[in-house]
């Protein structure tokens, strides 16, 4: 099969070109060299999360490799076979576990066989979704898409000492089924704020804020101590539920910002979030993108897209024959439409 080429400087130019070329490389078997990767950072080139990326990818599909190590800015990868089978990949530093998971989870939802994967890093730290956003709000979509699929948090990793843990169990699933969510109707929030060893009365500053910008009453909002973490961190997450998915906002704690203005920052994003009816939120437009094109098709409307999103799509459909198309409905309401690329259609 032809190689593909990919240039790691496009569009965001950052580090989910280069997941996204791993995790499709996967199922669709396509080998793909990556030049400039993360060209669009401080520190271009591949961290030790990346990294760890490449290997588990390189182990489930029993690929050949080469430019795989710390700082490399070009790699090449050929997949062999996909391979069902229980894992363990740990990233070594707080880097994020979750995304390492992202990376060869279609993968093994295309598997022969059922598999256990233990993911450990980070679970909870910046520029990155935390566990809980997997298991509350991509897991249940991909449920309702026919994926079976299980995720259990065994160890909180913040940033940043890492060591925390995650567990996936994934069943084989034929193909994913088409997704549409347009509306998001009636919506219930609630806040948890998380704290290891420090303060408690950190929590408690931040759901203050939360509690009279978003006027929630105080049992929709309480702080969890971490008891057994292996370092200090600090992170609130904002839930919104409505009947078609879980949006989950979150700010994350960080030395020398104050408790309030981490509060407020994820207020300004939920209240951005509310203001319109759409049920995607910007993150989990990145995330939905590889799951509709491997159904072959679906719809979804989200705010404006970001460069993430738009970044995504364009290596997606280098890989796979699929159309992406973002329409602007109106000033903050955009509708991306995945269909199959042979018969234009969803």
């Amino acid at each position: 099969m032809a190689w593909l080429t990919i240039d790691g400087s496009a569009g965001e130019g950052g580090g989910q070109i280069l997941r996204t070329a791993l995790a499709l490389s996967l199922v669709t078997a396509r080998p793909f060299r990556i030049e400039n990767i993360r060209a669009g950072r401080s520190k271009p080139g591949l961290l030790r999360q990346h990294l760890t990326a490449v290997q588990a990818a390189t182990t489930v599909g029993r690929a050949e490799v080469s430019g795989a190590e710390l700082g490399s800015r070009a790699l090449s990868f050929a997949p062999s076979t996909v391979e069902a089978d229980s894992y363990s990949f740990t990233v070594g530093t707080a880097g994020s576990a979750t995304l390492v998971c992202q990376t060869i989870l279609p993968a093994l939802l295309c598997a022969r066989a059922s598999s256990r994967v233990t993911f450990g890093g980070g679970t909870h730290n910046p520029a990155a979704p935390p566990f809980d956003f997997l298991a509350k709000t991509l897991l249940p979509l991909l449920r309702r898409m026919g994926a079976r699929i299980e995720a259990r948090l065994e160890a909180y990793g913040f940033y940043p000492a890492g060591g925390g843990r995650f567990a996936i169990e994934v069943e084989p699933c034929s193909r994913l089924n088409a997704l549409t969510l347009l509306t998001r109707g009636p919506a219930r929030v609630h806040a948890r704020a998380i704290v290891s060893s420090l303060p408690e009365t950190i929590g408690t500053r931040e759901l203050t804020v939360i509690r009279e910008r978003l006027q929630l009453d105080r049992p929709m909002c309480h702080v969890e101590t971490v008891h057994d973490g292996i370092g200090p961190g600090n992170v609130v997450m904002i839930a919104i539920d409505s009947e078609s998915v879980t949006e989950i906002v979150t700010g994350f704690g960080i030395k020398g910002v104050a408790a309030e203005t981490v509060a407020a920052d994820a207020c300004t994003e939920a209240e951005r979030y509310l203001s319109v009816d759409v049920p995607v939120g910007i993150h989990l437009a990145d995330q939905l993108l590889i799951p509709l094109a491997l159904a072959g098709g679906g719809s979804f409307r989200t705010l404006a897209p970001t460069a993430h999103t738009t970044t995504n799509a364009a290596v997606i459909e280098q890989f796979m024959d699929v159309a992406i198309r973002v329409d602007e409905e109106s000033a903050a309401v955009f509708r991306v439409t995945v269909s199959d690329g042979v018969r234009g259609k969803v």
